[in-house]
């Protein structure tokens, strides 16, 4: 089976380390479960997520997930 999601990767992204959190009350270490990150490309975000079904990483690291969110556009200011 030919993978799709190399020609849809439009950054490569990375793994992301230890989560700081700003709110107007200063910054604070926090955590969440995300452990890295790439930008697609696809022509909508149910296609977006069908790139990763099935995605080998899985049997890897057995467990683990994918979550799928789109950019927004930025509204004019």
């Amino acid at each position: 089976m030919e993978r799709k999601t190399p020609a849809a990767i439009v950054g490569l992204g990375g793994p992301l380390g230890k989560t700081k959190k700003i709110t107007e009350h200063g910054i604070t270490d926090t955590s969440n479960d995300m452990g890295a990150f790439m930008v697609v490309r696809a022509d909508s975000h149910e296609a977006a997520a069908k790139l990763f079904e099935k995605h080998p990483h899985f049997t890897i690291f057995p467990g683990e997930s994918v979550e799928v969110m789109p950019v927004l556009p930025i509204p004019d200011v």
